[in-house]
């Protein structure tokens, strides 16, 4: 089974036949082609009627008829392959976790970890994430929010498609409660610095946890990736913000 593949320029514009405009703005990702393993093709046809999220782009999602509770939800953008989320899931049963990923053998591979850990407070979508928080949630329905090693953009010519832009920031203060906690993390220190300073520069909506201008700590609650323990083998840091919503 192979994912479809969307089609951009060098800039991140999809293209458009001569004479038209460019078909959709610039987008943080782009989908590639991967194939789904046996057991991944599995997951998709037995476990996402279970924990996937079939709507369209733009609907609005309502949280407690979801969970079928109403404990505090959390959002992880953009989750990889899903290790931190499902170990977050099942650290913290008392919360409710929503994850967004547009890259299907990422979701099989969570798929079957919730599967295979029984977790009943995680749902998934497959969505871009910043539709998500444009329209598809609620105000101030949101606890917490993590973006954890978003592709960082290294050229300069494709800085524009780093998520964390002001933009984004206000799509973010809209669905966090007031004291929501934004939490984001990355292992290439030009963009932690950028996100540093977009987030400062956000003040009147964002609480940085650590102090003006300050990294935070790792917090203990975030779990290690393997890649992140491969990293700290090789001497690579990882810069942590966690910044909070402030109240209107």
């Amino acid at each position: 089974m192979n994912l479809p593949e969307n089609v951009h320029d060098p800039d991140g514009m999809e293209q458009a036949p001569p004479g038209e405009p460019p078909r959709r703005p610039i987008r943080s990702f782009v989908l590639r082609q991967g194939r789904l393993t046996p057991a991944q093709a599995r997951a998709f046809a037995e476990l996402w009627p279970r924990y996937g999220i079939d709507c369209p782009p733009g609907a609005g999602l309502d949280l407690v008829a979801l969970f079928g509770n109403g404990q505090p939800v959390w959002l992880e953008i953009g989750f990889g392959n899903g290790e931190t989320l499902a170990t977050l899931a099942a650290r913290h049963p008392e919360r409710n976790f929503l994850g967004v990923e547009v890259h299907g053998p990422g979701v099989g591979h969570l798929l079957l970890a919730c599967e295979r850990l029984g977790l009943t407070n995680l749902r998934l979508l497959r969505h871009d994430a910043v539709d998500l928080l444009d329209s598809g949630l609620p105000p101030a329905s949101l606890a917490g929010v993590y973006l954890l090693f978003p592709d960082p953009w290294p050229k300069q010519r494709h800085h524009k498609r780093r998520i964390l832009n002001p933009a984004f920031l206000a799509k973010l203060a809209r669905v966090l409660r007031p004291g929501g906690t934004f939490h984001a993390a990355t292992d290439w220190e030009p963009y932690a610095r950028q996100m540093l300073e977009v987030l400062t520069a956000a003040a009147d909506q964002f609480h940085n946890t650590a102090g003006p201008g300050h990294f935070a700590p790792r917090p203990a609650d975030r779990p290690l990736t393997k890649f992140e323990r491969r990293g700290q083998g090789l001497g690579h840091g990882v810069w942590d913000l966690v910044f909070t919503r402030r109240a209107d």
